[in-house]
Formats: structure tokens, C-alpha cells, sequence
């Protein structure tokens, strides 16, 4: 693809969240082609430096001292850094927000003159690049289709967004479908187009198994070690994870299991009064883990889990995958695109009885280290960057001006 410059618009901080992880990614990895990016996305404090341009909305949060809107970034579910809610807003600050995206988006396009806008998810950002004259795609991530099931108010300018796009990009079967249905656009308007994973970040390590628990807090030495990573909300089904510990831990005679979860959200007090209720030893509360010591916690499981009763991609499935952790996931969503016996093992949703034979199985089995470079293999093969980018710079050379 001939040098572009693009303009990426996102509705959340460049970490904490999937899409975050996606658009910081994309930005590096399309400057690193040569490209010329900048990214505009909320902040609460100061972002780190990288190698692309950074426009942030400062919203007010705990470690910010100036900002564009007296409120914290909503979101549609939570995030590490916000439990505020699109939801939350009433209306006066739901027009704020609109207006300061509306306000940067024609600031940067005049300024910058982009090629091309690729604006993440089917809700605001979408409907300010469709007020300026470059033309633009959309990446639906699924958690938006939540937004639009939960509160009309944001129909308008979503659906203006979405039927104005060149293309919308999907990350799955299932978000596609639900994205023809909610908005009204046609086979020839989506492409699935699924998510790729930082390779270069996520892969097999030799750790120590001892020193990363010590430095997660953890002073114990287990047998085995299962991980979640994701949010602490209803629909990642930590709540069935919590319960299927309790089976799992004793079921295997004579070993210690410990599940690390990672991550923080509204769930968090009632999941561990969960834990304490059921009596259950060796699951440890994490909190926030940055992406850096995801990697370490990856690769020191035995098995990855993914419990969600919704999930519209998956990433963190791939990401352990891509260090060498098989994983346990429900089979639905985006998940079944891509999860065969190879790498993992599908259940229902909402058993907690299936998980935890599934997760004793994975646990237990004889073929580990095979098992191990096969996930690795796979996950490298089909969920690299580089295809990712591959499909994406197609799509922005058949709609740039």
C-alpha cells in the first residue's frame, strides 16, 4: 500500500480495553509501514509517549488536574480506569461528549488532512467523521451492540455513523450478523476482518513460576495454574469460574491448583464474597494487569479460561494461545470461529460443572509441551498482526480519496 495518512478515532483509553489494544497496535504497526497516524481517544491522565501522534479528550478522573469534560469517560460496560457508563450520562453530558468528538475530529481533519478515518465502534466517532468530507470505515467490536440494545438514545447518530461508512469492518460471524440486523446495512457494506495479536509480545518465555506468582502477590508454590484476563462484569462469567475452582481444586488428588484472575469492574466485591461463601483456596483477585505482565501470567498457566456468556471476539484466547496456553472457552460468540480441539476445549455457557472438567482435563493431560507448541504455532499462523494489517490496508486502499 502507498504511504497514507490516517486519522483513528476510538472511545477509549489506548489500554484497559480490547478496542484500546487494537487501536494502539494498528497505530504502531501502520507507522511502522510507513504511514503517517494520529489517534484521537479519551484520556484521564497523561498517556504514554509512542510513536504515532496523540490527540487526547481529557476527561476528569482521579489523576487528572485539567480536562475538556467534568466527568469521567463512559463506556459500555467498565474499565480499569472508569466505572462510568454511557448510561450513567444524562443528557447534558451526553451532548458534551458528542459535541467535543464532533469539535476534535473537524479540528484534526482540518489540520492534518487525512486519507482516511478509521473510527472503532458503531456509536459516536463513526457519526463525527461522517460530518467531515474524508472518507471513512468503522470497526464494530460488539460491546457497541451492547450500547445500542441498552439505551435508544444513541441511535441516531450510531445509525447515521454506520450508513454512511465506506465499510464496516467485523471481528466475527456473530458480530456481523447482529450488525446487518441493528443497523439495517447490507452483505456488501461489512467484511470480517478478525483481530490480530502483538507476536512480538506474546510468546513462549522460560519464567519462573515461583518469582512471578511472589511478584503477583501470590506465596505459594501449585502444581497447576489456571488464568482468566478480562473484565470483572456479568457477561465475562467469572462468577462460573469461581465455581467451577471449587470443583476443579478437588478433583485432582494430591495436586494444588491456583486460578490467578486478572482484571477489576463492577463484579469485583461480589465475586470475592463469592469465593469466600464457597470456601474456595488458592484464587487469587489480580486486579488491572498492564499487558507486559499478561505475558508473564500466560505463560506460567497451565490453561487460559474464557467463561463469557457473551463475547464478540475473544482476544485474550488468542493472546494466551500465542504464548504457548491452551484454553478453556464457552462456544459461542467469536469464539467458535476459531477455537478447535487443537488449542483448546469449547463448553457451554453457564456450566459451571462442564468448565471445570474441561479446565482438569487440560490440567492433566499427557501431551502438555506438544500441546503447548502447537497453540503457539496456530495462533501465530492465522492471528498475526501482519494478516490483520494485510486485510485492513486492501480496505483502506479501495476507499481513500
Amino acid at each position: 500500500m502507498e504511504y497514507m495518512k490516517i486519522l483513528l478515532i476510538n472511545h477509549f483509553p489506548l489500554e484497559g480495553s480490547g478496542s484500546g489494544v487494537y487501536t494502539r497496535n494498528l497505530a504502531i504497526e501502520l507507522t511502522k509501514r510507513g504511514n503517517e497516524v494520529r489517534v484521537i481517544f479519551p484520556e484521564n491522565e497523561k498517556p504514554r509517549e509512542e510513536i504515532f501522534e496523540q490527540r487526547p479528550i481529557y476527561f476528569k478522573g482521579v489523576n487528572s488536574t485539567d480536562w475538556d469534560l467534568d466527568y469521567d469517560f463512559p463506556c459500555f460496560t467498565s474499565h480499569p480506569r472508569s466505572m462510568n457508563t454511557y448510561y450513567d450520562l444524562n443528557n447534558e453530558q451526553m451532548k458534551d461528549y458528542i459535541d467535543v468528538f464532533l469539535k476534535r475530529v473537524k479540528e484534526e481533519v482540518d489540520d492534518f488532512n487525512p486519507d482516511i478515518i478509521h473510527a472503532q465502534h458503531l456509536w459516536i466517532a463513526p457519526f463525527a467523521a461522517s460530518k467531515t468530507k474524508v472518507p471513512y470505515i468503522v470497526t464494530a467490536h460488539g460491546t457497541d451492540l451492547k450500547g445500542f440494545k441498552k439505551d435508544s438514545r444513541y441511535h441516531k447518530y450510531a445509525l447515521e455513523g454506520a450508513r454512511n461508512a465506506s465499510k464496516i469492518i467485523t471481528i466475527s460471524k456473530q458480530v456481523d450478523s447482529e450488525v446487518k440486523s441493528l443497523y439495517g446495512v447490507n452483505d456488501e457494506d461489512t467484511e470480517i476482518v478478525m483481530n490480530g495479536y502483538d507476536e512480538e509480545l506474546f510468546k513462549p518465555m522460560d519464567l519462573d513460576k515461583k518469582k512471578i506468582l511472589k511478584n503477583f502477590g501470590v506465596n505459594t508454590s501449585p502444581d497447576y495454574i489456571v488464568s482468566f484476563a478480562g473484565k470483572l462484569t456479568h457477561f465475562k462469567g467469572v462468577d462460573v469460574l469461581v465455581k467451577a475452582a471449587k470443583t476443579y481444586n478437588n478433583s485432582i488428588e494430591g495436586k494444588t491448583v491456583v486460578t490467578l484472575i486478572a482484571g477489576n469492574g463492577e463484579l469485583y466485591s461480589e465475586l470475592v464474597e463469592l469465593k469466600d461463601r464457597l470456601s474456595i483456596n488458592n484464587l487469587f483477585f489480580l486486579g488491572h494487569v498492564s499487558q507486559k505482565k499478561l505475558v508473564d501470567l500466560y505463560n506460567i498457566a497451565d490453561v487460559s479460561t474464557v467463561p463469557s456468556r457473551v463475547e464478540p471476539f475473544g482476544l485474550v484466547a488468542i493472546e494466551a494461545l500465542g504464548c504457548g496456553t491452551p484454553v478453556v472457552v464457552t462456544n459461542q460468540g467469536g469464539l467458535v470461529d476459531f477455537i478447535n480441539d487443537d488449542v483448546g476445549t469449547l463448553v457451554d455457557v453457564d456450566d459451571d460443572m462442564k468448565l471445570a472438567s474441561a479446565i482438569r482435563n487440560e490440567l492433566t493431560r499427557n501431551d502438555k509441551e506438544e500441546r503447548s507448541k502447537r497453540c503457539y504455532k496456530y495462533a501465530k499462523k492465522n492471528f498475526s498482526w501482519k494478516n490483520t494489517l494485510d486485510n485492513l490496508e486492501k480496505i483502506y486502499g479501495g476507499v481513500k480519496k
